[in-house]
């Protein structure tokens, strides 16, 4: 079998010239390297203690959703805003080419309970930084946070300081 990171296409000049784009869709189809992925990230939080996994739209759903069935836990989907049907909150944040927001179910997590965030990428840390902000108005505790993938020249560690964040793979550049 081979090493996660050869799974992972990377497509020179992508979406713009001198970026490298790390394209996950390559993991997500083979068999292989889907499972090194979801047994990686799994392994990376096996030692802490939580009760919910939050996964952001849409690939931290892919890698989120089977890490907390393998490990009994439940899953809250946080979405773009408009795509979930009950009472919610909402936040809304800077991306590096613009704004977004996102929005969590109101009861999806309950005050006290410790929360791990998988997600595919770590970029600039923007999206992870509103989860951890919409998980604490509710009263929970975020306690992880894992990622396949970390593009540590972009600094998005810098912004989730104080959080202990995993990530499978790291490439230095962006």
């Amino acid at each position: 079998m081979k090493k996660i990171e050869e799974y992972v296409r990377s497509i020179p000049d992508f979406p713009e010239e001198g970026i490298i784009f790390r394209d996950v869709t390559s993991v997500l189809q083979d068999a292989d390297g889907l499972q090194l992925a979801v047994s990686g990230m799994q392994d990376l939080i096996k030692d802490i203690d939580f009760d919910v996994v939050v996964g952001p739209e849409s690939r931290g759903f892919i890698f989120g959703t089977p890490i907390a069935y393998n490990l009994h836990k439940s899953f809250v989907p946080v979405r773009k805003k408009g795509k979930l049907p009950c009472e919610t909150i909402e936040i809304s944040y800077e991306l590096e080419y613009g704004s977004a927001t996102i929005e969590i179910h109101k009861d999806a997590i309950k005050p006290g309970q410790k929360v791990v965030i998988v997600d595919d990428l770590l970029a600039t840390g923007g999206t992870v930084e509103a989860i951890i902000k919409l998980v604490e108005q509710l009263g929970g505790e975020v306690v992880g946070i894992v990622f396949l993938i970390e593009l540590a020249g972009l600094n998005g560690r810098a912004r989730l300081e104080g959080q202990r964040v995993e990530s499978l793979i790291c490439y230095e550049g962006k």
